[in-house]
């Protein structure tokens, strides 16, 4: 049977209106109605169902899972991409300045001063070299208050030949040197007692023109493999106008052994000093002297850590070849350092001794005026023991500080020889010289240095020294300071110009002299401490030409480093340097 959509509504609304037509009664009351409950409702708690961490899989989940293999098939495939080639960026390269390998300077100061210099250095082939050396230092004088000439001449040279191989470098040289000056010191009171004319008459008798002549020819080599290390030579011979005569020759060679894991390092020293003055100061007889020293001094080293530690000895054997006294020393040579902040702070200890060999040749050097009449013996540095600090403050400032205790016997001192008023006299018998004494020094010191680059222009450094001394024999530590002050500064103000100063401090020394025609007591001097400010100033005209101006003592100082011996005042050079090759 088929019905239609409106059967299909109209059905169901019929059924429910008849229902509610017989649910209740109109107007029908609701009576009371009494319910008894058998038992009380008691609800209780179902067990949860917990859901597992780990669901159970149906039996065909648990299957076993296939293992899948996958291939590649490649192909080659033709590109016809072409990549452009890179090209590379372009850097403006700087050219390095050529270094020559000569050059020359002449210069003309004050007090008509002559300076010049040469040096020439040649390759011969890949290995060998040859090289000269010419240097002139002179001035006319005119020191304010001198009576006596005071003219000095300063010539020297020196050739060298050598060579350079992978396992061997070698060298021979020979030199030559002349030197003239003259006792232009005499005491401020000298001639005092005489009549005008007799003390123009003795100063008009006096020459104090005197000159050294030095002749030298030695060498080196150094081995890079085997024992024998290196070695060099020498022999030296001294002369002056006045007929003494001097002659050294010492041969020290460097053994390297290495014995039980550790490197023995030996220095060998053969040293061999004669000589003789003409006659004594008091001109009673010639003096002749010869020593000849034969040393050895084994060490080696030992690392652990930070620290590094040098232990070693020296042992000497002199034979005093005029009187027949011999001697035997025995001296330390320990040096240790410890790391205390890297390279920040490095701690070094040490004690050292040594025999120093004084010659003639020496004594001039330091001091140009010493009569040839000196007494010569070597010098017993028995040991300098010291302890300091170095390091670095910042990149660019390094230190250095040092405290120590040295004790030697023997010490040579510069002391003022003792005069008269005598036109007999030798022209340094007028008290215008010195002579050597020798004493028991004890020396403790302190000193430091500071270096700085505050950049690549500028650069600067300061370094001096506070010493005290007591003597055994002498009343004093003869022309010895006990402050010395150094400082330097270099500055480059454009790429042309350059300047510079340097300046000297000394304090004051003691020195003692006696006029034996009037009194038998000493006259007892003291040298003023004095500050010597110098300063130059450059100009670089080319690669190969530059200009410099110097002054010296510009604080005009009429200073004395030795007694009697007033120093030029302000001076004044202009110079050139030329570089060049050949």
């Amino acid at each position: 049977m088929n019905f239609n959509l409106q059967n299909k509504v109209f059905i169901p609304l019929l059924l429910l209106a008849f229902q509610f037509s017989f649910a209740q009664k109109k107007n029908a009351t609701i009576g009371s109605e009494v319910v008894n409950v058998v038992k009380p409702y008691s609800p209780t708690i179902s067990d949860a169902f917990k859901v597992p961490e780990i669901a159970v899989l149906e039996e065909e989940g648990n299957a076993q899972k296939e293992t899948v293999q996958y291939t590649i098939f490649s192909f080659p495939v033709a590109s016809t991409f072409t990549p452009s080639k890179g090209k590379a960026e372009g850097v403006v390269r700087t050219k390095p300045p050529h270094l020559y390998s000569n050059y020359a300077t002449l210069g003309f100061g004050s007090y008509s001063t002559l300076q010049a210099a040469l040096y020439v250095n040649q390759e011969l082939g890949n290995a060998d070299y040859v090289g000269a050396m010419f240097r002139h230092l002179s001035s006319q004088g005119g020191i304010s208050g001198v009576t006596l000439k005071d003219a000095f001449y300063d010539t020297a040279i020196d050739l060298t030949y050598g060579a350079n191989y992978k396992d061997l470098a070698w060298n021979v040289d020979v030199g030559y040197q002349n030197q003239i000056y003259n006792w232009y010191g005499l005491p401020v009171l000298f001639g005092s007692t005489l009549s005008e004319d007799n003390r123009k008459d003795l100063l008009n008798s006096i020459h104090p023109e005197h000159a050294f002549n030095a002749f030298s020819a030695g060498g080196k080599m150094e081995f890079s493999e085997g024992i024998f290390k290196k070695a060099k030579a020498k022999f030296h011979h001294f002369a002056d106008s006045f007929g003494s005569v001097e002659n050294r020759f010492y041969v020290a060679p460097t053994l390297e052994l290495d014995l039980m894991e550790e490197r023995i390092k030996t220095n060998i020293t053969i040293d061999y000093l004669g000589g003789s003055f003409a006659n004594n100061y008091a001109n009673t007889n010639a003096i002749k002297y010869g020593f000849t020293n034969l040393g050895i001094a084994p060490s080696f080293v030992m690392q652990k850590d930070d620290w590094t530690i040098d232990l070693g000895a020296a042992v000497f054997y002199s034979l005093d070849n005029q009187n027949n006294k011999n001697k035997l020393f025995v001296y330390p040579q320990i040096n240790a350092t410890y790391k205390v902040v890297g390279d920040l702070m490095v701690f070094y200890a040490g004690a050292q001794g040594d025999l120093q060999q004084n010659t003639y040749s020496d004594f001039a050097n330091q001091n140009s005026f010493v009569s040839p009449t000196l007494l010569i013996a070597p010098t017993d540095k028995q040991y300098d023991i010291f302890a300091g600090l170095k390091g670095k403050l910042i990149q660019n400032v390094s230190y250095n500080v040092r405290g120590s205790y040295k004790n030697e016997k023997n010490k040579a001192l510069f002391k003022s020889n003792d005069y008269t008023e005598t036109s007999t006299n030798d022209p340094y018998g007028f008290g215008n010289s010195f002579q050597v004494v020798y004493d028991d020094v004890r020396t403790v010191s302190f000193s430091g240095d500071l270096k700085a680059a505050f950049s690549e222009n500028v650069s600067f450094g300061i370094s001096g020294a506070f010493s005290s001394y007591s003597n055994a024999n002498q009343s004093e530590a003869w022309n010895l300071p006990q402050i010395t002050l150094n400082t330097n500064l270099e500055v480059t103000i454009t790429p042309k110009w350059y300047a510079g100063a340097t300046v000297f401090y000394v304090g004051q020394r003691k020195d003692a002299q006696t006029n034996t025609s009037l009194t038998t007591t000493a006259t007892n001097i003291t040298l003023g401490s004095y500050l010597d400010a110098n300063a130059h100033l450059g100009y670089k005209y080319n690669q190969r030409l530059t200009g410099f101006l110097k002054a010296n003592n510009f604080a005009n100082q009429n200073y004395q480093k030795w007694a009697n011996y007033p120093v030029q005042g302000f001076q004044i050079m202009i110079g050139a340097n030329y570089k060049f090759d050949f």
